[in-house]
């Protein structure tokens, strides 16, 4: 079999797949969408009933953040950037990451649909302290190891605005590679 022939084989496969996310997720099974369903799963977020909501995707429904809008990223590497909306940012941020971008070059490299990291930014917080650095802030803002790690809530817990119950740590790990 030659390469385009097992590249169409493949692509099939993958698209029955995808076709039984979506009917799962009831959206298309695009990273942001699959990050969206787990974290409304996984942190009792309800999602508002249309994807292209202005700046958030959904509302905490339970817990210390009930009644506070999110927006949810689902990043397949984790490469320090973060896309902010500078002029009207919702109360946070929560972040699904992959693993840590380790390489130069997309070029042979895999970006499996994997949770090895969660994040909460406090939405006005991180925008302000971008803009007193003199950062950029918009899409692909570069946010400083230092706050990344100040908003780490899984798999340490750092940020403790957000404390994870030992089902929602079990739920996350489902995620990661290799468990």
């Amino acid at each position: 079999m030659d390469d385009l022939t097992l590249l169409a084989d493949l692509l099939k496969k993958r698209n029955t797949i995808d076709e039984q996310i979506a009917r799962l997720i009831r959206r298309p099974a695009q990273p942001g969408h699959v990050g969206e369903y787990i974290a409304a799963a996984i942190f009792g977020i309800k999602l508002h009933p249309s994807a292209s909501h202005g700046s958030s995707d959904g509302e905490f429904a339970s817990g210390p953040l009930a009644g506070r809008n999110v927006d949810i990223k689902f990043y397949l590497k984790h490469e320090s950037i973060l896309d902010l909306n500078p002029v009207n940012p919702p109360d946070y941020y929560l972040v699904l990451t992959g693993p840590r971008d380790t390489l130069t070059s997309s070029r042979e490299g895999v970006r499996p649909l994997i949770i090895e990291s969660v994040f909460l930014f406090d939405g006005k917080r991180i925008i302000e302290t971008l803009r007193q650095n003199g950062s950029k802030v918009g899409i692909a803002s570069s946010i400083r190891q230092e706050y990344w790690n100040e908003a780490e809530i899984y798999p340490h817990w750092n940020n403790r605005i957000l404390p994870l119950t030992n089902e929602q740590n079990t739920k996350l790990a489902l995620f990661r590679l290799g468990v």
